[in-house]
């Protein structure tokens, strides 16, 4: 079953057997977060339980008491706490925890937006926890999960392509991938944005005008690819640009999507502002365009997170565009230096000159044109250092 052959599967075994830090699991809702650490012979608390949820007010000897942990063990037993930032004092709970019980035991803790968002903020727990942030199936995943090394490219492979059209049609989050049914696929996309609009926002912020954040939403919902202008959102919302640049921040954390920033250092008239804004569920993307840009995107911020939590590096996604509307859809930078050009087309194979401008500009190692409509190619497109066209079946699959 593909959810037992997951890339994050070995990633969080490596960190069991490694390492004395917590691990602190976050991504979006139903992306397989607790399927993952929910294995038999672990210890299992869901805040969402009621049972649970007493047992972990009961503080955290009990949890002991539990999980036996007065007993010595050749192999520390592994606890995992679920949905735990939903109890207001969970950062002075897993401190507590973790520092009596740190040499008993392994932690792992599990939750989506509001974990990752409020760790950024005084952090209580530095030095006790590495993050992981989790992400849907993506090419390279269904092709390397079982045998992947801690390497930041795979050797190509072709994704069959009944996979590849299943991928692009229903999305990479497990249950609608799976099921790869057209009416479920709509069904459990149009729950999962009504549920964050309904239970998430209101946890995510204090925000009164929830009417006008699920206005926003749906605005965005339709221009994933596009450049904010928060003045222009502003206007629509008849709020102000700061509360526009503020909700878009609250959506960005409650994993309806993500922004990829401009890159202009050593870029003679770039713009330096305005975000890129891309959906994480492609799968209800009608244009063509902006669907396979998303595509591409959300397969190259996996990638960046990928190769950042597990210590390959420091990578990061944007883009690059200048006054004279030259425009790059995505700079992966690598160490904070330029590394990776790509420009995503739906069928054109006339190289873009903007990738040829922009590699001597920046100095990026590979420069790609990558273009979904291209049939799978045994190459290795890292192997070129001037700018090509590239099938996304191909670069897809050397990622993650």
């Amino acid at each position: 079953m593909l959810t037992e052959a997951r890339i994050y599967t070995a990633m969080l075994d490596k960190h069991l057997s490694s390492y004395r830090q917590m691990a602190i699991l976050t991504g979006p809702r139903q992306v397989g977060k607790t399927t993952l650490c929910r294995q038999p012979g672990r210890h299992y608390f869901n805040w969402d339980n009621m049972e649970h949820r007493q047992q972990i007010l009961a503080g955290p000897q009990e949890i002991a008491r539990i999980c036996d942990l007065d007993r010595p063990r050749s192999k520390k037993p592994i606890v995992v706490f679920d949905e735990l930032h939903k109890f207001g004092k969970w950062k002075d709970y897993l401190k507590g925890f973790f520092d009596t019980y740190e040499d008993r035991c392994q932690i792992l803790v599990t939750g989506s937006a509001k974990l990752d968002f409020f760790r950024h903020g005084g952090d209580s727990l530095m030095g006790r926890y590495f993050p992981y942030r989790l992400h849907p199936f993506s090419v390279a995943e269904l092709l390397h999960a079982p045998e992947r090394k801690a390497a930041v490219i795979a050797p190509p492979q072709e994704l069959e392509t009944a996979i590849w059209h299943k991928l692009l049609t229903h999305g990479g989050f497990p249950e609608p991938f799976i099921q790869s049914d057209p009416n479920f696929t709509r069904r459990w996309r149009n729950l999962r944005t009504q549920q964050f609009i309904r239970e998430d926002l209101r946890d995510y912020s204090r925000v009164n005008e929830i009417q006008l954040l699920e206005m926003l939403a749906t605005l965005l919902a339709k221009r994933s690819g596009e450049q904010i202008v928060y003045a222009n959102l502003a206007k629509q919302l008849q709020v102000s640009p700061q509360t526009a640049k503020a909700w878009v921040e609250i959506l960005v954390a409650g994993y309806l999507g993500f922004l990829v920033r401009p890159y202009y250092k050593n870029i003679n008239k770039a713009l330096r502002k305005e975000p890129k804004w891309y959906v994480r569920d492609w799968s209800g993307l009608e244009d063509p365009g902006s669907k396979a840009e998303t595509f591409v995107a959300c397969h190259l911020l996996k990638a960046v997170e990928f190769w950042t939590d597990t210590g390959e590096g420091t990578f990061e996604l944007c883009y690059i565009r200048d006054k004279q509307k030259r425009e790059v859809d995505f700079l992966v930078l690598r160490n904070a230096e330029p590394w990776l050009l790509i420009e995503v087309k739906q069928a054109d194979t006339q190289l873009s000159p903007n990738l040829a401008y922009f590699q001597t500009a920046t100095g990026a190692q590979h420069a790609f044109q990558v273009v979904l409509d291209l049939d799978y190619e045994t190459i290795n497109c890292f192997d070129y250092t001037r700018p090509v066209v590239v099938p996304a079946r191909t670069l897809l699959s050397q990622l993650v």
